[in-house]
Parts: structure tokens; C-alpha cells; sequence
């Protein structure tokens, strides 16, 4: 059985609501505080939902430390900006991949979806994040920002990560 989160669940509820609105009014808040879900139609609903989802599986595979299934979720030629620095797949997997894992089974964070936006087989999620705990005997306070672009072949393609930039600081006390 899989556990849906409330971000989806609120991205779920902002997505079927859309349906009941004319197009022109399609640009909203949300009632997952302030979520701003941008899209056409039933079926980009049904699509806003599916890039939250994916995403909500690259977090989830962070957290369990599966880098099989994180690696599934990145298409061949995604880029990752983190830190100041740009890596490619093959880069990151080698390099960065087993200490963000280490990082996201050491310290527990909360992530609070900030906006959804697809159009036709491109889509982009971004949340902002709080990360709070202890990592390597070293106080951890931070608040972080994230922004994941998302592609796929057609409507019934699953979606593959194609850019990830993610941003931190420390928060104050």
C-alpha cells in the first residue's frame, strides 16, 4: 500500500478543482497554503498530478536511499544544480547522489509544494523546504528551495526528471 503524502493530496485537491473552472480562471491558490497549480483542462489535472507525484518519488527514493529508483526518475540527460556546481547523470551518480542520500536519511525535512506548471510534455514543479536535525555530529537549520523540470515522450509517457536545481541556508535560530 502506498502512503500519499498531504503536499499530494493538496496538489491532488488544487488539480481536480481546476476542472470546474473556465480556462481564464485557471491560475489559483490553492488550499495547500498558497500552492499556485497552473494548467488546461481535465487532462492536465490529471498531468499536474502525475509531475507532483513523480517528484514526490525522487524525494521518497532520497529518503529510503534507493539510488536505483532515483536514477530511474532522471532521464539520461538531466543536469543538477546544487552547491555552485553542475552535474550531469553519470557525474552525479558517482559523486554527489550517495552523500545527498546520506544527507536525506539522516535529517528529516519538509517539503511545501509552491507551484505546478505544465505545458503539453514539459512540466516544472518548485516547493521550498525546511530541513531540521543533526548530520555528522553537526547542527542542521536550513530552509531550501527546489525546482525540478520535468519531460516525457507523449501524454502516456511517464515523466523523467530533466533538471534539478536545489538551494539552501542556514535559517536563523
Amino acid at each position: 500500500m502506498r502512503v500519499v503524502s498531504p503536499k499530494l493530496v493538496a496538489a491532488i485537491l488544487a488539480a481536480s478543482l481546476m476542472t470546474a473552472v473556465p480556462a481564464a480562471a485557471q491560475d489559483f491558490d490553492a488550499a495547500s497554503g498558497g500552492s499556485t497549480v497552473r494548467a488546461r483542462g481535465a487532462a492536465a489535472s490529471a498531468d499536474s498530478v502525475s509531475a507532483v507525484a513523480a517528484v514526490e518519488g525522487l524525494h521518497a527514493a532520497l529518503a529510503r536511499g534507493d539510488s536505483a529508483a532515483m536514477l530511474e526518475l532522471l532521464a539520461p540527460d538531466v543536469i543538477i544544480l546544487e552547491s555552485g556546481d553542475m552535474e550531469r547523470r553519470d557525474a552525479y551518480r558517482g559523486h554527489h547522489l550517495p552523500a545527498d542520500i546520506e544527507f536525506a536519511r539522516a535529517v528529516p525535512g519538509t517539503h511545501t509544494l509552491a507551484s505546478v506548471v505544465v505545458q503539453g510534455d514539459v512540466a516544472w514543479v518548485s516547493s521550498t523546504s525546511v530541513t531540521q536535525g543533526k548530520f555528522k555530529d553537526r547542527a542542521i537549520n536550513s530552509a531550501g528551495a527546489e525546482l525540478i523540470v520535468l519531460s516525457r515522450r507523449d501524454a502516456k509517457s511517464p515523466w523523467q526528471v530533466r533538471a534539478i536545481h536545489w538551494s539552501s541556508r542556514r535559517r536563523a535560530p
